[in-house]
């Protein structure tokens, strides 16, 4: 195809990409900072092997996290380059692996026409091997099992090291969970079949073990380029090693500041060590963004740069000056909520629309408050990172908890809640509900007992913890002081319950406790139910599906890649952000908090113009009590002058004798 087609390169790019796209053979890790053309450099790329270099494209092996993105490359390319390039080999490491081993797999012992499992299939094996050990009453859910499981392989961990990870305090059984994996291993060899994360693993074993298909294949894929190098897993990173043989010619993109996925794999070694695992490795950087103002680049510069163990890039930006962005020291969440909504009427009359922002948080229980003002407020948005925040399984279960208390006739909530025990299902719920005379009266003993004896037996030491929290404590005047109560069951059934029933238990958990704290501020039971009845009904008129003009409520992890003209960040509080649960993490080879301070700078670089922080110093609990708060070292790291700083006057009466550090 060299040409049929030219390309002015040095128009096209500027002078960093084009270096990269120019550069010859050899490693070659390029350091694409945030909003710099990364994407536009690997098309390019393609393009210039295929038309200046003469390369035939089956020569080309692609590697991205999506087929999406490897898709919108290759369809990029085309255009670029006149003609089709569907002869590159493109794909995700799974897809890739695949085609690998749909040639070679006899060769390691597997057949080729081996079948891939859909997480269905694989679902219904882990279930069977729990119902045939009898262990489906005290292992978690098979859904949880597979990801513990895929954690392992993906890791090359051990299985006990990640059950431990994911289970500390041991709700689970160990050995039988390594049993089912065991079992799990078994079935798919009888039935010839490989899951998703056996594709990868398989997929390195062969290129290991059959040294000759090894060579072939290194011969053929003279250029490998990889997207999103910083989110790699060992198998991934080791699947790459193996294919890019002896010339070396790896062209590694990513970005070493943007490394946030570590809980699912990701290893941020891999992109630092790139030059020592290929010696003579030729390092270029792509710091000219094109999304940012200054300013908004100013604050992102001077985050990142107090993280030790980094590859060292400056944003510049090539946009005009704007304005600072603001920093707002509040009293509480619900003063977050308040002085965050003034924003966006700011936001408004300053010409944008309410589609043009989004709110990032670290965790999902971080929007408790502002979900109930925005509703008030009548402002419209929709949260990108899941269902809101009352709308979760998790949360919707404590709710039918406190319904079923105050309700004798709500067989719905009655049915929710006891289909929470091991080995009730909806059928068995509903008769036991009829047995009861369709109604339950949660303060009478006698009802509760009766209950307690249609259960099945392995249902009725939990039921046991629920009903042992409702007799403590039921009021005299047979009211029930809910918060407590939901508090109890929480640690005495329910966070068992999410450790079997989800892969996420703890941000559930973190949910679940933030919900019986908002419960506090109500007098009772039915005055928090109505509330909460009223804001999804509110919701529901007023929202809609996320079309339309709406805010984006969104997790910095679901936030990368996106960008939004104004950005507002919350909960900028030591312990909530960065997270209390990853500063106690260790690492051997960084500090605990350098994945969250690259949080941080992923949030910070979704802002396009208009960047605004949030600093509650205090949250209230259920009972009564005050979490105090200091501003996050992250805001606390930025130099004053790159900033518009605002204290409201009740942050200073927030936590009595607390000094803020910033």
């Amino acid at each position: 195809m060299r040409g049929l087609h030219r390309i002015d390169f040095e128009k096209e790019l500027n002078e960093q990409q084009l270096a990269a796209v120019r550069a010859g053979d050899g490693p070659l890790l390029v350091l694409a900072a945030a909003g710099t053309g990364k994407t536009r450099t690997l098309v390019y790329r393609v393009a210039w092997l295929v038309l200046e270099c003469g390369v035939p494209q089956e020569q080309i092996l692609l590697a991205t996290f999506t087929n999406k993105a490897a898709r919108e490359m290759l369809e990029r390319a085309a255009a670029l380059v006149g003609g089709n390039v569907g002869g590159v080999w493109a794909g995700t490491f799974h897809h890739i692996a695949n085609r690998l081993l749909r040639r070679n797999a006899r060769l390691i012992g597997l057949p080729n026409d081996f079948t891939i499992l859909d997480r269905d299939d694989s679902v219904r094996l882990v279930k069977q091997a729990r119902k045939e050990r009898r262990l489906d009453d005290v292992t978690p859910q098979p859904h949880v099992l597979l990801g513990w499981f895929g954690l392992a392989a993906n890791r090359c961990q051990p299985l006990e090291n990640v059950i431990l990870s994911a289970d500390p305090d041991k709700t689970a059984d160990p050995e039988g969970i390594i049993a089912i994996h065991h079992d799990y291993v078994k079935q798919k060899q009888t039935l010839n079949a490989l899951d998703f994360d056996d594709l990868l693993a398989q997929g390195v074993r062969l290129l290991s073990e059959a040294e000759d298909i090894r060579l072939r294949y290194q011969r053929q894929f003279r250029y490998v380029l990889v997207d999103e190098y910083q989110d790699t897993n060992p198998v991934q990173c080791r699947l790459i090693d193996l294919l890019s043989g002896p010339a070396g010619n790896v062209m590694a993109v990513g970005d070493d500041f943007q490394c946030i996925y570590s809980w699912r794999g990701a290893d941020v070694r891999h992109i630092m060590s790139f030059p020592e695992r290929y010696p003579g490795a030729t390092v270029l950087k792509l710091e000219i963004n094109y999304r940012s103002v200054p300013e908004v680049l100013d604050v992102a510069n001077a985050c990142i740069k107090c993280n030790s163990n980094q590859f060292s890039k400056q944003l510049r930006s090539t946009r005009e000056n704007y304005r600072k962005p603001r920093v707002c020291v509040c009293a509480d969440g619900w003063e977050q909520a308040e002085l965050l909504i003034e924003h966006v009427h700011r936001l408004r009359r300053d010409g944008y629309c309410l589609r043009d922002m989004a709110v990032l948080y670290r965790a999902h229980f971080h929007t408790i408050e502002l979900e109930r003002s925005l509703t008030t407020a009548r402002l419209p948005y929709v949260v990108l990172s899941g269902v809101r925040f009352y709308e979760q399984a998790h949360t919707k279960d404590s709710v039918a908890l406190l319904r079923m208390l105050v309700s004798a006739t709500d067989r719905l909530a009655f049915c929710r809640v006891l289909e929470l025990l091991p080995r009730v299902g909806e059928k068995t719920a509903l008769k036991i509900w009829q047995r009861l005379g369709d109604s339950f009266v949660a303060a009478d003993p006698a009802q509760r007992a009766k209950l307690k004896s249609l259960l099945p037996v392995g249902a009725r030491a939990h039921w046991s913890d629920i009903d042992a929290a409702i007799e403590r404590h039921l009021n005299a005047d047979g009211t029930l002081d809910g918060g407590a109560l939901l508090q109890e069951v929480v640690r005495d059934f329910y966070e068992a319950h999410l450790v079997r029933t989800y892969d996420n238990s703890r941000e559930r958990l973190n949910d679940v406790t933030a919900m019986i704290d908002d419960f506090a501020r109500f007098e009772s039971i039915d005055s928090f139910l109505n509330d909460v009845a009223l804001m999804s009904n509110i919701d529901g008129e007023d929202s809609g599906s996320g079309g339309g003009d709406s805010i984006k409520l969104c997790t910095v992890h679901q936030a990368k890649g996106l960008e939004w003209p104004a950005v507002m960040m919350i909960w900028l509080s030591e312990g909530m952000f960065p997270s209390q649960r990853s500063l106690n993490e260790t690492s051997d080879f960084e500090d605990s908090d350098a994945e969250e301070r690259r949080l941080f700078y992923v949030s910070v670089t979704r802002a396009k113009d208009d960047l605004a922080m949030f600093v509650p110093l205090s949250r209230k609990k259920h009972d009564g009590g005050v979490i105090p708060y200091t501003p996050s070292r992250f805001v606390s790291e930025i130099p004053r002058r790159l900033v518009n700083h605002t204290a409201s006057p009740a942050a200073a009466y927030a936590v009595p004798g607390a000094r803020m550090r910033w």
